[in-house]
């Protein structure tokens, strides 16, 4: 368990980049080592063979997707990272209810959410949802899949966020708004990290170089006459910050643009792990 002092608090981290290269990723997630596919990281790793041999579990693509080890782990297990908990499992296809290269936006969303209405679309497990609520927000958390938005309901028991204003929906996304929109409803904020190719909770299919432009301009419409922020992240190849910033910036000329790189930072070299956008309106802090 990594302890990070700060001044006079203490902030507890489970999870730690220990390695990367070779098109992998070494990582810790509380007692646990994983070793699993990092496409980007294309130069060598920094740390023995030996070391990532000793990994508790691997997961790799190359004769489909399988696991290596997977006995090794519980069937579920809790960290704690960027000052929020997470129930964890291996997935069928290498994920465990975790992108902890969100972590910087987590901190982010809840210094800004205070007394806002936030809508957190293709949701997954709650990072955004969590931070959201913690930094006490009203949250609209909406995923397509009925099993991931009760392992997200669990993260907010775990985090203390059992009774907290949280409306749970599972639906796609695009019939979800227009929905809202009809009824009036609006939000100060809209989260979304959309998939690159995705499926509804009717079997409606998401692609995201013919669908996001949809999905923005909903997410336009359903903006309060006073929003604070809309949050755009994606793991989709091809997409940068420049053409991330390029569709906020039509969209909403007159906010502030703040875009980069996700990375997971550690031990040794940064791996990138897809990009984020932010249009913040108006006097809205950082």
């Amino acid at each position: 368990m990594a302890v990070l002092v700060r001044g006079s608090l203490t902030v507890k981290d489970d999870y730690e980049l220990l390695d990367s290269g070779d098109g992998r990723k070494l990582e810790r997630f509380g007692k646990y080592v994983l070793a699993r596919p990092c496409s980007q990281a294309l130069w060598r790793p920094s740390r023995p063979k030996v070391e990532w041999d000793r990994a508790d579990a691997s997961f790799d693509r190359e004769d489909g997707n399988r696991w290596h080890g997977r006995t090794n782990l519980p069937k579920e297990w809790t960290i704690e990272t960027a000052g929020i908990k997470f129930k964890l499992g291996g997935t069928d296809f290498g994920h465990l209810g975790i992108f902890p290269e969100q972590r910087a936006q987590w901190k982010w969303i809840r210094g800004m959410a205070k007394g806002a209405r936030v809508l957190n679309l293709f949701a997954y497990s709650g990072g955004s949802t969590m931070a959201s609520a913690l930094g006490g927000a009203e949250v609209c958390h909406l995923d397509a899949s009925k099993g991931m938005v009760e392992w997200a309901r669990e993260n907010a028991r775990l985090n203390g966020l059992g009774e907290a204003p949280i409306r749970w929906i599972v639906d796609d996304a695009h019939k979800f708004m227009k929905r809202e929109i009809r009824r009036g409803r609006r939000y100060d904020a809209v989260i979304l990290d959309p998939p690159t190719f995705g499926r509804g909770a009717g079997g409606e299919m998401y692609k995201i170089e013919r669908d996001l432009k949809e999905t923005l301009g909903l997410v336009r419409d359903l903006l309060s006459d006073k929003p604070r922020f809309v949050l755009f992240s994606s793991h989709t190849p091809g997409l940068s910050p420049i053409v991330a910033e390029n569709i906020l910036g039509q969209l909403w000329p007159d906010a502030r643009l703040e875009s980069g790189e996700m990375t997971l930072d550690g031990a040794g070299l940064k791996c990138p792990s897809g990009i984020f956008c932010r249009a913040v309106f108006g006097d809205s802090s950082r």
